[in-house]
C-alpha cells in the first residue's frame, strides 16, 4: 500500500531543503552564463569546488575568520572565471564548454591527490571549518515542525541561511538584468556580431558574466560545505553541473526566478519518485515485483530523465521561460 502522506511530506522537505538551495545557487550562476549571455559553461561544479575548498582552506589552514573564508571562496570563484575566460571567450562557444568541464575535473583530481593532503585533505577531505557557523545557530530546540515537515535545528539553520543567500542573488540578478549592462548581455546572446558593431566590448562583457555566474556557483559550494560541515573531493563531479542545468531548463532559462523554482521542483519530484519506487518495491508483497529495491536510486533518475525529455518536446523553454531565451548565437 502506497502511503502518499509520507511521500508528500518528504517531497515538501526536499522542496525547501539544502539540496534545492545548493542547486538553485548553481543554476542562478548558469542562468547568468547561459540564460542571459549564451555561454556554455559545463563546469559550474568547478566554481563550487573552489568556493567550498577556498573557504575551508582559508579557515582551517590560514586561520581566517568564517566571514573572511567566505569572501576568499567567492574571490576564488571570480579568479577561476577570469582564468578560464581569457583563453576561451574570444573563440567559439564550444571551446568554453570543453575547457570548463575539463577544468572542473582537473580541479577535482588535484584536490583529491595525496600530494595535496596537507592543503586540501586529499581523499579524506576537510572538516572543522564550520564551527562559527554552527555557533551562530539561533534555533535552540532540537527539532522544529512546519506543515507536518520536521527539521532538526542544524538543518533548519542551514536552510534559512541558504535561502537568504538565494534571495540576495535573485535580487542582484533582478536588478542587473534590467540595467544597461544586463541588456548588453542579452544583446550578446541574441547576436554577438551586432553587439560588437554597436561598439560594445563583447569580450569584456563575457568575462564579467563568467565571473558573476562563477561567484554565484562558488557561493553554492560555500553553502554546501557549511551545510554538510565536511568537504570530500569526489562529490564535486560533472553530474552535479548537469543537475543544475536540469533545474535551469525546468524552470526556464533567462528568467530570474526560473532556476530557483526549477531546483525546488527537480528535487521534490526526485524525492517523490524515490519514495514511490521504494514503497512499491519493498515489503513481502511488493506492488512492483520486477524491480529490485537496490535499483531504485538509478531508476528514479530514469523517470526524471523521461519527464525532462517530455518537457523539452512540449515546452522546451521550461515552465516560466520564453522560446526566445533558448536561442543562442553560438558563433
Amino acid at each position: 500500500m502506497i502511503d502518499f502522506s509520507v511521500l508528500l511530506t518528504n517531497s515538501l522537505a526536499q522542496l525547501v531543503g539544502t539540496s534545492a538551495v545548493f542547486y538553485a545557487l548553481l543554476a542562478l550562476g548558469l542562468n547568468v552564463h547561459f540564460g542571459y549571455t549564451g555561454l556554455l559553461n559545463f563546469g559550474q561544479i568547478g566554481f563550487a569546488l573552489v568556493g567550498g575548498y577556498g573557504m575551508g582552506i582559508a579557515v582551517t589552514r590560514f586561520g581566517f575568520p568564517l566571514w573572511g573564508g567566505v569572501l576568499f571562496g567567492m574571490a576564488c570563484g571570480a579568479a577561476l572565471g577570469v582564468l578560464l575566460g581569457i583563453p576561451t571567450l574570444r573563440l567559439r562557444a564550444d571551446y568554453l564548454a570543453i575547457v570548463t568541464i575539463a577544468a572542473a575535473e582537473i580541479l577535482r583530481l588535484v584536490t583529491r591527490s595525496t600530494s595535496q593532503t596537507d592543503l586540501t585533505g586529499g581523499t579524506q577531505g576537510l572538516t572543522g571549518y564550520a564551527d562559527a557557523f554552527t555557533a551562530a545557530n539561533p534555533f535552540d530546540r532540537p527539532e522544529y515542525s512546519y506543515l507536518g515537515v520536521g527539521f532538526v535545528r542544524t538543518e533548519l539553520w542551514a536552510i534559512c541561511a541558504g535561502w537568504t543567500a538565494v534571495a540576495l542573488c535573485v535580487l542582484l540578478l533582478w536588478l542587473i538584468v534590467r540595467s544597461p549592462w544586463g541588456r548588453v548581455l542579452k544583446a550578446i546572446r541574441e547576436d554577438e556580431d551586432a553587439a560588437r558593431a554597436l561598439g560594445k566590448n563583447v569580450f569584456a562583457y563575457k568575462i564579467q558574466s563568467l565571473v558573476l555566474g562563477g561567484v554565484m556557483g562558488a557561493l553554492g559550494g560555500i553553502f554546501y560545505a557549511l551545510s554538510v560541515q565536511s568537504l570530500t573531493p569526489d562529490f564535486w563531479s560533472p553530474p552535479q553541473t548537469f543537475f543544475a542545468y536540469c533545474a535551469l531548463i525546468l524552470g526556464g532559462a533567462g528568467r530570474v526566478l526560473g532556476p530557483v523554482i526549477g531546483a525546488m521542483l527537480f528535487w521534490a519530484f526526485l524525492s517523490f519518485a524515490d519514495g514511490l519506487l521504494r514503497q512499491a518495491t519493498g515489503g513481502t508483497d511488493p506492488l512492483i515485483g520486477f524491480i529490485d529495491t537496490q535499483d531504485v536510486g538509478a531508476i528514479r533518475f530514469v523517470l526524471v530523465g523521461i519527464f525532462l525529455v517530455l518537457l523539452m518536446v512540449y515546452r522546451p523553454q521550461g515552465i516560466f521561460g520564453n522560446r526566445r531565451e533558448m536561442t543562442l548565437d553560438a558563433r
